[in-house]
């Protein structure tokens, strides 16, 4: 090594050179198939995944990146400490975005979708991520769509059996039905009889209210819906409608999807948005007898069944006493049977008239909504009345939006004195509050002294609601179903799969004015008669009918359901998963499934909650071994940015902005056509396009190298923590990176300078403690303390200015994970150099780490925590002296009598006490 280097040696580590390194070694690993998994091992398998990416065609940002780099640095370092590690990666095509481009470009959607995961694949690849290239698919994809669909017809065919408390095949319910004739099962229709299935299939027709979205012309799920009532994409107003949908029985797996949380590895915030979003809540059915002012029954019907009494649900039975007045959803069809039972009197004409007009605004709002607006407390009284069944009290019945039809009843019990929400109802509409009422003792009594007198019934309930299944738009998956002239649905065999999209002449749904709430869905799909209609021979004796199919997509949830399973086994066209492949890396206990799971927590109800629900069918089903898909989750942070803007508020581009000399608390924008500048405002927060402060990856390359930008990402701070990006900070991982090569090779001539000598026992101390404590940091995933241990090391190594060649190759096998390509290039110049040094402490080289031993440390050698003690006489400090945090009393004081004024002091008087406090002092008493 030299002090005086040229100002740009040759073979200095500069970003030119890094960018030759990372090709090399891309080509090289890619050529021999480094990160291929086999299926099977004697190593225990290890799989590492990332939350699926939609391939954007605005391609990646820097903030992108955060968790791919994580996951890949777990990989590498899991292979070297001994397991056979799957990693691999592939694209969710399907979805609006793409469609929506489609639209406005007049493309087609798949052409767009392949470009732009062919740019994000060549993003990623010049990452130097170390995925399993043979097992990459999109969801767009044939073979995928075959299984997709076909998971689709397994639900399809299966029910939920309440006493086994799982799905079984709809055909173990129809022998039921034909050995018992039940339900008069032997004589009914084919028409009668698929009603009554479709009653208890896991995926079922509907005509329920969904959220109609005319911006998009489009139905969404609640959890599409944003808190102010409008599309979680596109920020349209959402309405309530009535449509014929196909839906997806998910309230059937409430408990156990609440249950199975025990037995992962999840945040425990993660864990807690999903049990809230389940809402289970306990308590009893209680049914009151409808009537009118002059005590004469109501009847309405629902369900096909005159009734008189309206069921309630309540968690607080104990306070039925209390109870004056009820509601109902405006959905509930008592809300219709009032209309019926008033409108004969022409009196109440105005009131039919104020209940339809209140229902109609009700109808304009989604769920979420109404349940904001629940402070507003609006209702209208149906002029009908239910009886107290502990009292005979009559208790009007009125209809307000902050009931909804899909928790419990619909129905509620309004206690005004114990419950704030109806106390205000109560005030604002002038209804009755008894304030001085006797409660039953317990919730339990209550519900067991109903439940023995008749009127009421123990129940849980929860807030999760079935979910809604279609979508009106082109680009997803069809649906493996045709109808018949009654519209009777058949679901086409495995053989028949994938049902692949045609083409048509217009990608976009019929869309119509934002607000018009009247508006009805009219697909992209219903524009291709010819692949709508169909004639076809089912083999059932009928001959040739005519059919159609259904003009609905499957929402883009359903591809990435389940990719997790087709990573196992991408090729098989048989199966969807061999069951011995999905055994080895899944694994068969109830602690099973991906061994790290990494990605937003901004997907915590949606994706993570219908990936379980479809896994949890696929186990009760028997086609795979576990209850659960992820095992382990880890929530990254984000990585932010600062954005700019004028005194006009107008964004300027960030990477012309620096701080202002004179003041570094101002900023100051240098416009790079004119060289004018001007102070701008800067804020905190997301990288965009219309913020103009992108960073992309490919500049970080360009301008570093990967291995750079790799090592910065990591060091910004811990994984799970949001954090803001700086290009200029970036250097000091150039540095690093610089100044470890200089240890290796010198920058002027290109010669090794490692050190084939044994290293002095200091830094053997230094070395086996980083690799104690780089090993930890791995295993809990805190790549940014592992890269100051390494920084440390590589100091203690300039500063003592021995390279030996042990401790550099260890560090080496260290840095891999995180720079991958610069710890390649870097083993393989020592091997020319010396091949049996680095066979000596990287034994299973064959020219790449990727499988070497992680290597291991010798405690004799660690460096156990120190502190400094002191020695006093009478009180005064005569010495000092490190000794190990965890010293003993005895130790400490030998110690302190060997200090050299302390042998002086006591020489000098007589030693009276001697007081030891470990592991800090030592106060010598002398006299």
């Amino acid at each position: 090594m030299t002090d005086n280097n040229p100002e740009n040696p040759q073979f200095r580590y500069t970003a030119e050179m890094a960018n030759d390194i990372e090709l090399k070694w891309q080509k090289i690993w890619d050529e021999n198939k480094t990160f291929a998994a086999p299926n099977t091992s004697d190593k225990p398998p290890y799989y590492v995944l990332d939350m699926f990416p939609y391939p954007s065609g605005a391609g990646l940002h820097v903030g992108h990146p955060l968790g791919y780099i994580a996951t890949d640095v777990m990989g590498r370092f899991k292979r070297m400490t001994g397991f056979n590690v799957l990693h691999p990666f592939g694209f969710d095509a399907f979805g609006l975005p793409a469609e929506q481009y489609a639209v406005q470009t007049g493309q087609h959607p798949k052409k767009t979708t392949l470009e732009n995961i062919d740019n994000m694949k060549r993003q990623l690849g010049r990452m130097g991520l170390a995925h399993d290239k043979d097992r990459t698919f999109a969801t767009i994809d044939d073979d995928y769509v075959k299984w997709t669909q076909w998971i689709f017809t397994k639900i399809y065919n299966s029910y939920f059996d309440e006493e086994l408390n799982k799905a079984q095949p709809i055909q173990k319910l129809i022998e039921k039905f034909e050995s018992s004739n039940e339900l008069n099962w032997n004589n009914l229709n084919l028409k009668e009889r698929t009603d009554i299935l479709n009653e208890y299939r896991l995926v079922y027709i509907s005509n329920s209210p969904v959220n109609w979205c005319p911006g998009l012309g489009t139905v969404l799920a609640n959890e599409e819906v944003t808190a102010e009532g409008k599309s979680e994409r596109g920020n349209f107003p959402v309405f309530q409608k009535e449509l014929k949908q196909w839906s997806m029985r998910i309230t059937s797996y409430s408990q156990r999807l609440i249950d199975d949380l025990e037995f992962l590895d999840w945040p425990e915030k993660v864990k807690s948005m999903q049990e809230n979003w389940i809402g289970k809540s306990s308590g009893a059915y209680i049914d009151f007898d409808l009537v009118t002012k002059t005590d004469e029954s109501v009847t309405y019907i629902n369900d096909d069944e005159s009734t008189n009494e309206l069921r309630v649900f309540t968690t607080r039975p104990d306070t039925l006493r209390g109870a004056t007045f009820m509601v109902v959803a405006p959905e509930h069809p008592l809300v219709q049977s009032a209309i019926d039972q008033i409108s004969a009197d022409s009196k109440n004409a105005e009131t039919v008239a104020l209940i339809k007009d209140y229902v109609k605004i009700a109808s304009g709002k989604t769920a979420v909504e109404r349940q904001q607006d629940a402070g507003k407390k609006t209702g209208q009284f149906l002029g009908i009345y239910g009886t107290n069944p502990v009292n005979g009290s009559k208790l009007p019945v009125f209809v307000a939006d902050y009931v909804l039809m899909g928790y419990g009843t619909g129905a509620i019990m309004a206690v005004p004195a114990d419950d704030k929400r109806d106390e205000e109802f109560a005030e604002t509409l002038g209804v009755e509050i008894i304030r001085d009422y006797e409660k039953f003792d317990s919730i339990q009594a209550a519900i067991d002294e109903f439940e023995a007198a008749g009127y009421a019934k123990a129940v849980t309930n929860y807030r999760l609601r079935d979910w809604l299944f279609s979508r009106q738009r082109y680009w997803g998956e069809p649906f493996p179903v045709i109808y018949d002239e009654d519209e009777i649905p058949y679901i086409l065999e495995k053989k028949d799969l994938p049902l692949t999209l045609p083409d048509v002449p217009d990608y976009s749904p019929k869309t119509f004015a934002p607000d018009d709430a009247s508006s009805r869905p009219e697909a992209p799909l219903s524009r291709n008669a010819d692949w709508i209609n169909i004639e076809l021979d089912l083999g059932d004796g009928l001959g040739k009918r005519k059919f159609h199919r259904d003009e609905n997509t499957m929402p883009n949830w359903a591809g990435s359901c389940w990719y997790y399973l087709r990573y196992l086994d991408p090729h098989n066209a048989d199966e969807l998963v061999s069951k011995d492949i999905e055994k080895y890396w899944m694994g068969d206990t109830n602690q099973g499934g991906v061994g790290l799971y990494v990605g937003g927590v901004e997907h915590a109800v949606l994706h993570l909650l219908y990936a379980r629900f479809w896994h949890k069918i696929l186990f009760d089903l028997d086609v795979v071994s576990t209850p659960e898909p992820f095992h382990k989750l880890f929530n990254q942070g984000y990585i932010q940015a600062y954005a700019y803007t004028d005194s006009r508020g107008a964004y300027k581009e960030a990477a012309n902005v620096e701080p202002d000399k004179a003041d570094p608390k101002k900023f100051v924008y240098t416009d790079a056509a004119s060289g004018n500048t001007e102070t701008v405002y800067q804020e905190y927060g997301k990288m965009g396009k219309s913020l103009k402060n992108v960073v992309t990856p490919d500049e970080m390359y360009q301008a570093y190298g990967a291995d750079t930008f790799r090592i910065y990402e990591m060091s910004m701070g811990p994984l799970d923590l949001s954090r803001p990006w700086d290009t200029r900070s970036v250097v000091g991982s150039s540095r690093f990176l610089q100044r470890l090569m200089r240890n290796i090779v010198d920058e002027i001539s290109g010669d090794l300078v490692v050190l084939f000598e044994t290293p002095d026992d200091e830094t053997l101390k230094l070395m086996h403690t980083t690799i104690c404590e780089v090993q930890t940091e791995y295993e809990n995933m805190r790549p940014n303390t592992v890269i100051a241990r390494l920084i440390s090391l590589n100091n203690h190594i300039v500063k003592t200015d021995k390279p030996y060649a042990e401790v550099i190759i260890n560090l080496l096998l260290m840095l891999s994970p995180l720079a991958p390509h610069f710890s390649e290039e870097m083993i393989s110049l020592i091997y020319e150099k010396s091949a049996d040094q680095v066979k000596k402490f990287a034994p299973k080289y064959n020219g790449t780490i990727t499988y070497c031993d992680f290597p291991t440390y010798d405690e004799k050698y660690l460096v156990k925590e120190t502190i400094t003690a002191v020695a006093q006489v009478n009180g005064k400090l005569k010495a000092k002296f490190d000794v190990p945090a965890d010293i003993s009393k005895d130790d400490l004081e030998k110690i302190a009598n060997e200090q050299t004024p302390i042998i002086s002091a006591i020489e000098e008087g007589t030693l009276v006490k001697t007081i030891v406090i470990p592991p800090k002092l030592v106060n010598f008493v002398v006299r």
